[in-house]
């Protein structure tokens, strides 16, 4: 599928787990993407071309900003200017990766370099990656339950760690930005635990297994029951392009469902794991904890990839 409207943007961070499977969804749609990592992009039939810069260093980020796509790119009349848009994943990707001194100032600094040099610009559109560890929960210490369930975006987020906390200043430094530049949008995607479609086989019969999950049905608290499927996160980062005018905005994005086995609704199944935990609105049969309302009544997010239709599970049911 392919867009008339396909736009040039600067993927940061384009060669890890997500990155790899957003780029060729938006490749797909018409849109030309220069991917901005320190390591090449991991599969070479995608045609993306990667410039490898350090995002902590602002020169950089303001130079490759304003860089060709690719090679081909001198073939044009014209220098280039500014993407169009810019979608920043770039980022240690969660704690004991690096000693938490490095990870804080390596993350924050990044995305603001990152913001600063697309605002100053002119880029329009801005989409970086938050995540659902601002609710406070995947990277506590011990066994911390949630305020209340849905978890949604006007939740009272309280970390304890460097990482989720670092995420959280970052949403801070969208939100400063689009104050100061009024015709600037930012959205922040808070983003579930990243499933990628050999996950289905490998990951998921580890907890989703009959055996397995009655032995620990908690085994899934920290991700909140939820997930984003890779290839469904880049059909979210299409429609953030798509959707203009909405200035700063922080969304959830994950999929619809729950991830326990068949027989029990969302509800019943809190209620049970979560019984001091208050739902706060009526929740559907299967949604997730982690609500992602917001994206499908403001974007029109439709999930392609059901994780009930991506495993067995009637062959679960029976481990």
């Amino acid at each position: 599928m392919t867009s008339s409207s396909g736009k040039r943007i600067v993927f940061t961070g384009g060669s890890g787990k997500a990155g790899r499977y957003v780029i060729p969804y938006l490749l797909a749609h018409g849109h030309r993407v220069l991917n901005l990592d320190l390591i090449p992009f991991p599969d070479p039939s995608v045609d993306v071309y990667t410039l490898k810069t350090d995002l902590t260093d602002s020169g950089q980020v303001f130079n490759a900003l304003t860089s060709q796509l690719n090679m081909a790119g001198y073939e044009d009349d014209k220098v280039p200017g500014p993407p169009d848009v810019v979608i920043h994943f770039a980022a240690y990707a969660r704690n004991m990766l690096v000693p938490d001194s490095l990870l804080f100032p390596a993350n924050v600094t990044s995305t603001y370099n990152v913001i600063e040099a697309a605002a100053k610009l002119g880029v329009k559109k801005v989409i970086i990656a938050s995540s659902e560890t601002t609710y406070g929960v995947c990277f506590a210490q011990g066994n911390k339950d949630y305020h209340h369930f849905p978890l949604e975006e006007d939740y009272d987020c309280d970390p304890e760690d460097s990482y989720a906390l670092s995420k959280l200043c970052n949403e801070r430094t969208a939100r400063t930005f689009t104050s100061r530049f009024k015709d600037l949008d930012i959205y922040c995607l808070r983003i579930g635990n990243v499933i990628s479609p050999e996950d289905y086989a490998t990951l998921f019969p580890t907890f989703l297994a009959s055996s397995a999950f009655n032995a620990n049905p908690l085994a899934r608290k920290r991700n909140a029951w939820s997930y984003i499927d890779a290839r469904d996160l880049g059909q979210i980062c299409h429609l953030c392009i798509e959707k203009s005018g909405l200035g700063y905005q922080v969304f959830n994005a994950t999929n619809d469902g729950i991830t326990i086995p068949e027989g029990e609704t969302s509800e019943g199944f809190l209620k049970k794991v979560h019984p001091k935990t208050d739902i706060k609105r009526k929740m559907g049969d299967r949604e997730a904890p982690l609500s992602n309302r917001k994206i499908k009544e403001v974007l029109g997010f439709k999930e392609e990839y059901d994780f009930r239709r991506e495993v067995d599970l009637k062959a679960l049911k029976e481990q």
